[in-house]
């Protein structure tokens, strides 16, 4: 019979025909003999696995997982203080047929702290004919390949932020940043926290931030257009400077910009004493006027004079005046010889030239400083009251001290500085008010006006309605700090470059641009 051998026939046929037809549907290079899950539904499982929090089950899953792995997971979330994990499955890549890549991303939400996204990638390999998850330490984080560390780190801001008196910002480089303190009244600091990752090789990155609740806003005295200008005038300038201005009929600060140097906390504007120069002609002046001078009175002007049983002084440049000039001629050229003469003569050696400057807030507390703004002391004999006079010997001032002596001139009464009204304690100094004499006040501004229209100030290209008093003040050591004291309109402000030479070269320039940028 011949039905046997055909159907063995049969049976070899159909079988080439299974293996043809199996042959087309396999995927070219797909392995023989796999079982279980494909790659994109493994991955998926453990990331499944890993959100529950079910260690076993994503240990199963692990080729040769390492023996502290479930460790290494409690231990990461214990020390970052992880409270739940959400986790989303991004695309899978095939690399080849035996391993492929699911990139992922989620959510830590680290306790009281918030949300820490992060993205990492699960490496997935077929063993054993399973797909199996390859494990890394960086499949926690990115951040720990190659024996990275992550930890939390302390942050810290101020509890209140001070702000203009508009409620705006600092303007950037605005040289008031060292000032936070006599701002705000607050140097308390609320604390928040990062995690920062530390690679092998030492370098840090910041992964996340979680930082203080954002900080009150407590408004200063500072004026932003008045502080910008007062920062944008001291740009170029190379040698340290500052610039303090002050509203006359309150005393409140509308600018401090600072370049003066890291002394005294950076607050040299304020802290920092220097000798005024002959801008403290205005309180000689002042003195003078008291004692019955007026801004006509014909006084000396020689090139030198030595008091009686003093020494000789000169002035600082320029041919002796011929014959007399009158006191506001003097104080425009800030003639030396003529206040050294006058202030001779001022009686009880001189007390009087100290209880004025007291007048001016010099050898008095300044609430929210922690000392005065200026001093004075009383002169020992006529060669040391004749260099008070010139404000050199014992007279050292701060720029704010020398804004508030212009602003007293303009408003007729001196001020306390005010940095933050209603709020600092720096705010009672508003109660700080003394009246200056009106005949005085009037004297002062017309001859103030003249050292700008016709004096040494005549040429600095300051705007109309300026007026003010240059000042040039020894240094020991060194080259002679420009000063330039004044007031326009509403505004009253000091420039001291510290060893910038004449005040007229040095700080006058300086004051014009701060001006004209208003």
């Amino acid at each position: 019979m011949r039905t046997r051998p055909v159907l063995v026939l049969v049976a070899v046929v159909l079988v080439m025909i299974g293996v043809g037809v199996y042959a087309l549907l396999r995927p070219t290079g797909a392995p023989v003999g796999v079982t279980g899950p494909g790659p994109e539904e493994t991955g998926r499982a453990y990331l499944a696995s890993w959100q529950d929090g079910d260690l076993s089950e994503m240990g199963r899953m692990v080729v040769s997982p390492p023996a502290d792995f479930t460790q290494r997971h409690l231990t990461f979330a214990q020390d970052l203080d992880i409270e739940s994990l959400e986790l989303v499955p991004d695309t899978l890549v095939r690399r080849d047929a035996r391993s492929a890549e699911l990139a992922f991303h989620g959510v830590r939400k680290v306790r009281n702290l918030g949300d820490w996204p992060f993205a990492s990638t699960l490496r997935l390999v077929l063993r054993e004919g399973r797909w199996r998850v390859l494990w890394l330490p960086e499949t926690l984080h990115p951040a720990l390949a190659g024996g990275g560390r992550i930890a939390f780190k302390e942050i810290t801001s101020p509890v209140a932020e001070p702000v203009t008196s508009s409620g705006e910002p600092f303007p950037h480089d605005s040289g008031a940043e060292n000032y936070r303190g006599l701002f705000g009244g607050e140097e308390e600091e609320s604390t928040g926290y990062a995690l920062e990752a530390t690679a092998a090789d030492g370098s840090r990155k910041e992964l996340v931030a979680f930082p203080p609740p954002q900080a009150g806003k407590i408004r200063t005295s500072l004026s932003r257009p008045v502080q910008a200008a007062a920062a944008r005038a001291l740009d170029g300038v190379e040698q340290p400077a500052a610039i303090v201005a002050v509203r006359p009929r309150t005393g409140e600060v509308l600018a401090v910009a600072d370049r003066l140097g890291k002394g005294n906390g950076g607050q040299n504007a304020f802290r920092g004493l220097y000798p005024p120069g002959s801008t403290f002609k205005v309180v000689t002046a002042a003195a003078l006027l008291s004692e019955g001078l007026t801004p006509t009175t014909r006084v000396g002007c020689p090139q030198t004079y030595a008091p009686p049983r003093g020494r000789i002084f000169r002035n600082a440049s320029g041919p002796p005046a011929e014959g007399t000039v009158t006191l506001t001629s003097a104080f425009a050229l800030s003639c030396n010889t003529a206040f050294v003469e006058q202030a001779a003569r001022l009686p009880s050696n001189g007390r009087g030239l100290v209880r004025t400057a007291e007048l001016f807030g010099f050898n008095e507390e300044v609430p929210g400083l922690g000392g005065s703004c200026g001093r004075i002391s009383p002169p020992g004999d006529v060669d040391e009251l004749a260099s008070d006079a010139l404000g050199q010997g014992s007279v050292v001032a701060s720029p704010l001290c020398m804004a508030l002596v212009a602003a007293a001139v303009q408003n007729g009464s001196w001020h306390g500085p005010v940095l933050t009204p209603g709020r600092s304690p720096s705010a009672q100094s508003v109660a700080q008010r003394v009246s200056l004499p009106d005949t005085t006040v009037s004297a002062l501004r017309a001859m103030m006006r003249a050292a700008v229209a016709d004096g040494t100030a005549a040429s600095g290209g300051l705007p109309p309605g300026t007026a003010g008093k240059t000042g040039t003040a020894q240094a020991e050591g060194g080259r002679e700090h420009a000063w330039f004291i004044g007031y326009r309109g509403d505004l009253a402000f000091a420039v001291l470059v510290e060893n910038g030479g004449a005040g007229s070269k040095g700080a006058v320039p300086v004051a014009a641009r701060f001006l004209r940028a208003l």
